[in-house]
Order: structure tokens, then C-alpha cells, then sequence
């Protein structure tokens, strides 16, 4: 029955390109999402039965019936209240359940899966990262909304947006992050052929990975410290001393200039991409592929990323008077060649142009440095 099940609902791949190759291993097995809200229905109240339809069913195809499950529930729920963040709450668990999901169904279907459960684990310790960074925050309370909905519904008006939470907000946004997991299908596949062994690829992208969640971490724990000891200098007016390391110049500037945030704009930014763009690669040295399909999953992601990132610093170059000043010293998402700290003085050279006034009229900048005049 196990070995009906499997091949029903996986291809019959021999060489590792193959494992990336959509039309052999993704467009046959289409037709089963048209008949699987079917079967799920008729069989709902028998546990075994679920239990073979989910083995025999491509395990692509049920984390894209999935995707496509959330996508009416975050839609009707946003339209009720009028708060487009749904997503945003979730944004931290979806592609866990993906990849737990392809790691569940490799035990389940008996094959090799060492490499599965190193990618369940860097998965679940992202998903946990961010959704306790996303709690702290006060995402998870009732009304709370990410300030950026706000300005996207001023500009485009009630009803269109309307047409945006339908094909962004609900659909494109839950479809990416179901994509977003898709190289974990490709690998899947790959250990189906190879086995349990673990190759230098899976060393050193899990490793990887691990890495840069721990950077991740890292970053939204600067970030949240800096924005503790701002929150304590709006109410007392005092530089807060005890377990805060900030002067008084950067807690009125509003924004975090220190640690990681001061060789990148947006150091949190950059490992969440980097993420899910080491997965895609992963794929593709396990495929032995230059490139693949899953290419779309990472590339979307990015260009996300630019245009919420562009949204964000025009909200902060309004807000902050000096936020254009940390633009030209320091990179957006990876650090500059010239990086120059916040706390250098005003006049400065960035990329051979003048940048600020210099604070003292004795002193002078050559070479990109403020001299002292003889």
C-alpha cells in the first residue's frame, strides 16, 4: 500500500537535474489538487483514510492546497476589521508548516531524511526569531496594525483597496511564502536518490543558515534594546545609564546608529532575505542545477523586500531630520566599501562629496578626514 501511495505521488527521477526539472516533477502531479478537496471531504471522518491520501498525494501539491486554503480566511478576516497585518501575523509560521510539512511526509513515506530535519530545524528556530520579535512588538495585539497599511490605503483608497488585499495582501503574499519553501521539494527529492549521506552542501548551507538567523537575532535585539532606552529618555529626559550604552546625540536622532545598525541600514533585512536565498541555492548544488524554477520563490522575496524597504526609509527620512545622512553613510543592506559612522563629524567626505557642515570652524576635511587646521 506504502509503495502504491509513494508512487502515485512522486516522480520517477534517476539523475539529480532531474529532482529541478517542473515539468517531470511538478506539472503531472497538478490534476491532484483539482481532486483533493474532493477526497478530503469524503474521507474526513476516517483517520487512515487521510492518512493515504496524504501519502499519495505529491507533498507540492498539498502545501499548495494549503496556500491556497489561508488565502479567503486572511482576505474575509482583514475585510471584517479592516486591518491588513494578517498576514504579517502569520508570516513567522506558514513556512514553518511547509518545510515541517515536507519533513513529516519523507518520515511517513520512509525515505532518508537527515537532510530534512536539519532543514525543519534552522526553519523552526527562523519562525521562532521572528514571531517572538513580531510579539514583543505588539503585533500579536488586537488592532495593532504595521503603520506602512496605513499609508498604502490613504494612497490608494478604499475600494481598490479592496482589489490589493485580494491579489497582494491575500494571495501573492501567501503563494510567495508557500514558494519561498519550494527548494525544500527539490531536496526532498534529491535525498530520495541519495540517501541519508550528507554532503558538503548540507554542512555548509545548514550551517549557513544557522548563522545568519543567529545574526538575525542579533539585529532585532539591538534594535529592541535601542528602542527601550529611547522610550525611557522621552519620559524621564535623562540618558538612561543602567544596561544602556547611548549618548544623548543618538537617542535624539530616533533611529539606531550602533551596533550591526551601524554598518547596515538594515542588518535584520538583509539576513531574512539571505535566508531564503541560501535555500534556493542549496537546491540547486543538491540538483547539480546552475538555476531552477524555484528561482521565482527567491527573486519575488527580494524584490519584496526592496519595495517594503523603499516604504520604510521614506517614512523615516520624513520622521528623522538626519535619517538622509545615514543613507549616504551607510549601505541599506550590506556595508559600504567607504562606511562612515553616525558619530563622525557633520562634514565628511562620502564617495568624494562634501556631506553636512563642519561643527567647528577651526577645522578642515582633506582626504575624506577632519583635520585640524595649522
Amino acid at each position: 500500500m506504502l509503495k502504491l501511495a509513494l508512487d502515485a505521488a512522486l516522480p520517477a527521477v534517476k539523475t539529480l537535474p532531474e529532482c529541478a526539472d517542473f515539468f517531470k516533477t511538478v506539472l503531472p502531479y497538478l490534476p491532484q489538487l483539482y481532486d483533493l478537496p474532493h477526497k478530503i471531504y469524503e474521507n474526513y471522518h476516517s483517520w487512515e483514510a487521510l492518512k493515504l491520501i496524504y501519502l499519495s498525494t505529491n507533498p507540492f501539491i498539498t502545501a499548495i492546497a494549503f496556500a491556497l486554503f489561508a488565502t479567503p480566511i486572511v482576505f474575509i478576516i482583514a475585510e471584517i476589521n479592516k486591518n491588513y497585518s494578517q498576514v504579517d501575523r502569520v508570516w513567522g509560521v506558514l513556512p514553518v508548516i511547509y518545510n515541517c510539512h515536507y519533513a513529516l511526509w519523507a518520515h511517513q513515506a520512509g525515505i532518508p531524511s537527515q537532510r530534512m530535519d536539519h532543514i525543519m530545524a534552522v526553519t523552526v528556530l527562523w519562525g521562532a526569531r521572528l514571531t517572538f520579535n513580531y510579539w514583543r512588538k505588539g503585533g500579536f495585539q488586537v488592532g495593532s496594525e504595521d503603520y506602512r497599511w496605513e499609508v498604502v490605503k490613504d494612497f490608494v483608497g478604499p475600494r481598490w483597496m479592496v482589489l490589493f488585499n485580494i491579489t497582494f495582501i491575500a494571495l501573492s503574499q501567501n503563494l510567495l511564502l508557500f514558494l519561498i519553501t519550494a527548494p525544500t521539494y527539490i531536496l526532498l527529492l534529491s535525498s530520495h536518490l541519495t540517501g541519508n549521506e550528507f554532503s558538503i552542501y548540507d554542512h555548509l548551507f545548514s550551517k549557513g543558515i544557522f548563522l545568519v538567523i543567529l545574526l538575525e537575532f542579533y539585529a532585532d535585539q539591538q534594535q529592541w534594546t535601542y528602542h527601550q532606552a529611547k522610550t525611557l529618555y522621552k519620559q524621564t529626559a535623562k540618558v538612561p545609564s543602567k544596561g544602556y550604552v547611548y549618548s544623548r546625540e543618538q537617542l535624539d536622532r530616533g533611529f539606531n546608529t550602533s551596533g550591526l545598525w551601524a554598518y547596515s541600514r538594515h542588518p535584520n533585512f538583509a539576513a531574512e532575505q539571505a535566508v531564503w536565498v541560501a535555500l534556493y541555492q542549496w537546491c540547486c548544488c543538491e540538483s547539480l542545477t546552475f538555476m531552477n524554477w524555484c528561482f521565482g520563490g527567491a527573486m519575488s522575496y527580494l524584490i519584496l523586500f526592496q519595495a517594503s524597504t523603499w516604504l520604510t526609509e521614506k517614512l523615516s527620512a520624513e520622521k528623522y531630520p538626519e535619517y538622509t545622512v545615514y543613507q549616504k553613510r551607510v549601505g541599506k543592506f550590506l556595508p559600504k566599501s567607504q562606511t562612515v559612522s553616525m558619530d563622525a563629524p557633520p562634514t565628511i567626505e562620502v564617495n568624494g562629496k562634501a556631506e553636512g557642515k563642519d561643527r567647528s570652524p577651526n577645522s578642515t576635511k582633506a582626504d575624506g578626514k577632519v583635520k585640524k587646521r595649522k
